[in-house]
């Protein structure tokens, strides 16, 4: 099934990335994660001075998720600065596919808003079929 983009929750995504802490790359990213109830959960990148240690907006949202209760997620919007591709990260695109590999995925890029599921943006991911 092909994804749609979704400007509701990408308009949550670009609010939220005003509140995002970036210091080091000036990259603000904000991240709305859509559960299966309806619920919107923001997120946004915070940055740490051991670059490693940085959280992304959509790994942000994940986690207020979990800890608010949720664990099914129908869609997510990311969105960066305006002009810039927003697509998840690798590691992004791994944590998101551990709840829902058709998770549909709206994010912005130089040319506009693109769409795709997560299993299209990471094929043949690892996930727990992969374990004994």
């Amino acid at each position: 099934m092909r994804a749609t983009p979704r400007a509701d929750l990408l308009a949550h995504a670009r609010s939220v990335r005003e509140r995002a802490y970036a210091p080091y790359s000036a990259f603000h990213v904000g991240a709305a994660l859509e559960t299966s109830d309806g619920t919107i959960i923001e997120g946004c990148n915070v940055e740490n001075a051991s670059y490693g240690l940085t959280v992304c907006a959509e790994r942000s949202a994940v986690v207020r998720a979990i800890a608010q209760g949720h664990r099914e997620f129908l869609a997510i919007a990311v969105a960066g600065p305006d002009g810039s591709s927003a697509a998840p990260c690798g590691a992004c695109r791994q944590f998101l596919i551990e709840f829902n590999p058709s998770l549909h995925v709206t994010y912005t890029t130089p040319g506009g808003i693109a769409a795709a599921t997560l299993d299209e943006l990471l094929p043949h991911a690892f996930s727990n079929t992969h374990l004994p």
